[in-house]
């Protein structure tokens, strides 16, 4: 596994625990060192992880009225947490990430395995379908 999916996925996973632990933000930097050292341990470098983690705590409100317009049928809360965080990786790196480093269609497709590898059995259509339209309104703006 290609080191930033495996960071990606432990992003998830702890946004996952924190999500569903009550969202206490303190102890989401403890939820991310507990499985840095569970999943990760010869990842070479965890400066991906705490950057994708502080850059979508730093815009997550900004983040979820996103989904919210992109996805009106689904209110935030009855996405799956799962699908919910995956929105919230992908939407970060398309949004606000270093397009450079991560380009918008390597930020969607890696957020459609993430939902494919952890999510349920629609999660992948569901996050292309959220994605997607986003990517197109950003094109159409530009």
């Amino acid at each position: 596994m290609a080191s930033r999916h495996l960071s990606r996925s432990i992003v998830l996973q702890s946004l996952y625990e924190w999500d569903f632990s009550g969202k206490k933000t303190e102890a989401l930097d403890g939820i991310i060192e507990k499985n840095i050292e569970e999943y990760g341990p010869g990842l070479e470098n965890a400066d991906f992880i705490w950057n994708l983690t502080k850059g979508i705590m730093g815009h997550i409100s900004q983040i979820d009225k996103i989904i919210e317009k992109a996805a009106p049928e689904w209110p935030i809360e009855q996405i799956t947490i799962v699908d919910r965080n995956v929105l919230r990786i992908g939407l970060y790196e398309l949004l606000f990430g270093n397009k450079e480093e991560v380009p918008p269609k390597v930020a969607i497709n890696e957020a459609i395995e993430l939902a494919k590898n952890f999510g349920g059995e629609s999660s992948g259509k569901f996050i292309n379908g959220v994605l997607g339209t986003v990517y197109k309104e950003i094109n159409q703006e530009e």
